[in-house]
């Protein structure tokens, strides 16, 4: 059974969009979110076992200040390839980095692992990120739904895991608007801003660490290295610039480490990108830098906040 909830509470910022490819039987998926007008990326990569594409491009003093859509996608480094279907979609509707007389859109992504969840042969492809694109909308599905699909979560300690999915929330920065699209998969039990436990091992073995706080490793069941990671966008109308969206995604790891205890490990490939389309400007009556502190401030709270849902939400679909 497949959770499909709608992310009814959150908002996302104007321009943007999100669409899910479901492989319910396979147990995998893809999700893409979409800014074909562009945004200001950044990206930040915190993980010890990451699979990304494209970051490299999204770092402060290179070439291009904007990007067109993120893929989040399960399969592992195989679910790359359906970025390819993203490409051609942006590419038919004439969106890209204008070089001479070629466009090339400029999309990034990271992967979960989910190759052991359903069928290891499932993947997504080009064909699959293609229709994630098609079925982009700004009222996106929540669960284990795209790239949530086949996530679990609570896979220290030696206990069974729990079930992940994608999450979505959305909090105001001043006038702006800040939104976390987020897929938990971690070796990590999770926790909501109440310190209430959403998903800790199953039955962890006696004597063993109190459920959602092992260490990683411990136990007969311990996490395989590289099959783990939580990995996200933050989206926001704010005004940024490459810089200031990079901070903000550096920034948004704080919500993992308050949602993901423990966070960070080398068993995981966390990932999270930003996206920043600049309808909003900072104030005149205000330092500049204020509209960017909101901005980070709210980004953490949105992750943390998307982190919970997406666990909630999944193992309803279990």
């Amino acid at each position: 059974m497949t959770a499909n909830h709608p992310g009814a509470a959150a908002r996302l910022p104007g321009d943007v969009s999100v669409g899910h490819w479901t492989d319910a039987a396979g147990r995998t998926g893809c999700t893409v979110v979409l800014v074909p007008g562009g945004a200001v990326p950044g990206v930040d990569v915190r993980g010890g076992a990451p699979g990304t594409l494209g970051t490299d491009a999204l770092r402060p003093g290179t070439l291009d200040d904007h990007a067109h859509a993120i893929l989040l996608t399960g399969g592992s480094a195989f679910g790359l390839a359906a970025a390819d279907g993203v490409m051609r979609y942006l590419d038919e509707l004439g969106v890209g980095l204008a070089i001479g007389t070629a466009r090339v859109p400029i999309v990034a992504g990271a992967v979960i692992f989910d190759l052991l969840t359903g069928d290891p042969r499932a993947r997504p492809d080009a064909a699959a990120g293609r229709a994630a694109c098609l079925a982009a909308t700004g009222h996106p599905a929540v669960g284990a739904v795209g790239a949530g699909t086949g996530a679990t979560v609570a896979k220290a300690g030696g206990g069974q895991p729990r079930p992940g999915g994608l999450g979505i929330a959305s909090a105001a920065a001043g006038a702006a608007t800040v939104a976390a699209v987020m897929v938990a998969n971690s070796v990590g039990g999770i926790w909501d801003d109440e310190r209430h436990e959403w998903a800790a091992p199953l039955a962890p073995r006696e004597g063993g660490p109190a459920p959602g706080e092992g260490a990683p490793g411990e136990g007969a069941a311990g996490p395989v290295a590289g099959a783990n990671t939580t990995i996200g966008v933050v989206v926001t109308d704010a005004e940024l610039t490459k810089e200031q969206a990079n901070r903000v995604a550096a920034v948004a790891h704080d919500g993992i480490a308050r949602a993901v205890r423990p966070a960070h490990t080398r068993y995981d490939g966390d990932t999270i990108f930003c996206l920043a389309t600049g309808a909003v400007a900072p104030s005149g009556t205000a330092p500049v830098p204020v509209l960017a502190d909101l901005v980070e401030v709210a980004a953490a709270e949105t992750v943390a906040r998307a982190i919970a849902q997406a666990v909630r939400e999944g193992g309803r679909g279990a």
